[in-house]
């Protein structure tokens, strides 16, 4: 059974189209991830699901819910986390956590054993001010906030953005651990790395669906030769790449550049020397596993091209 339905969702902002007839299920217990960068239309997605803004055209259901006509009954069924902290900076860890319990009508030893794992490690600063923790502790104080009515589905907005990178893996697997619970997740984020933890993702770019699928099926349908191509001037490089006549798509990675060729089989040496006569002799190439942002970067340029046939 479906938790979250969406139907050709629609929201513009005045001349900015947001979100462009969107339609998308979540099953029940699933971890989904809607994956794309900044000014995707996530937000704009995951608000209209947690009941706090009307779409344009089309509709949405949550839990056999309507969105629109249902929101009392689906706030309580629902936990939002939004991408930038709303919780009372003046207010302590604890009283932001009773202020919440008592918002939704229960306590905080009611459902404690949901968020138990995740407050022993704020335990320690439970009389802080929320406005003096450190990025990784206001996350975990936000998601204590969101989960401490027991919520059915879990909304959750950028969740891991500004955090640091041990911060965001402890926050992953703290979603790993309220699966066991039996809570279905969507999850918005621009890091491609993070849909690997999804168990279906949604490539979202423009307001429009690229792509709905497992990560695994999505890396597994990449169709194109992939190169990881490293020299001291990448900068230089790029611009050079992209005008090579067989490329597909360049785009920086970490430390290299990730090149993809239109036609199939190893070009290894004929791109060698392609670039050694543009002046670089101390280039790198090595062939490269493709990765989601590659695939994400594939899906864009075919909606590019079919928008100019």
């Amino acid at each position: 059974m479906a938790a979250i339905v969406a139907e050709r969702l629609e929201k513009r902002y005045g001349t900015v189209q947001a979100l462009r007839g969107v339609s998308l299920e979540v099953a029940e217990g699933e971890c989904f991830g809607l994956i794309g960068p900044d000014g995707a239309g996530k937000t704009s997605l995951i608000r209209i699901l947690a009941t706090l803004l009307l779409p344009d055209q089309g509709r949405a259901e949550l839990l056999g819910l309507d969105a629109v006509k249902d929101f009392r009954k689906l706030r309580l069924m629902l936990g939002y986390m939004p991408g930038r902290f709303s919780l009372y900076q003046d207010l302590s860890v604890e009283e932001n956590l009773w202020l919440f319990a008592r918002l939704f009508g229960t306590r905080v030893d009611t459902h404690y054993d949901l968020i138990r794992d995740i407050y022993v490690q704020l335990e320690p600063f439970k009389t802080r001010r929320a406005g003096a923790l450190s990025g990784g502790m206001k996350q975990k104080l936000a998601l204590c906030c969101a989960l401490i009515h027991r919520p059915e589905i879990l909304l959750l907005d950028e969740p891991t953005t500004g955090v640091d990178a041990v911060s965001r893996r402890e926050f992953w697997e703290m979603l790993g651990r309220l699966r066991r619970h039996g809570i279905t997740i969507l999850v918005s984020t621009p890091y491609m790395d993070e849909a690997g933890r999804c168990d279906r993702v949604a490539l979202i770019q423009e307001g429009q669906l690229l792509r709905v699928d497992t990560p695994q099926a999505i890396v597994d349908g990449y169709p194109w030769p992939l190169y990881a191509i490293g020299a001291p001037q990448m900068h230089h490089l790029l611009p050079v790449l992209r005008a090579y006549p067989h490329a597909r798509s360049v785009f920086p990675f970490g430390e290299s550049l990730h090149y993809a060729d239109t036609r199939p089989g190893d070009h290894q040496p004929e791109l060698q020397a392609y670039l050694l006569e543009a002046g670089f002799p101390d280039v790198q190439i090595r062939p490269a596993q493709a990765g989601i942002e590659d695939c994400f970067m594939d899906l864009q340029r075919t909606q590019a091209d079919q928008l100019l046939t």
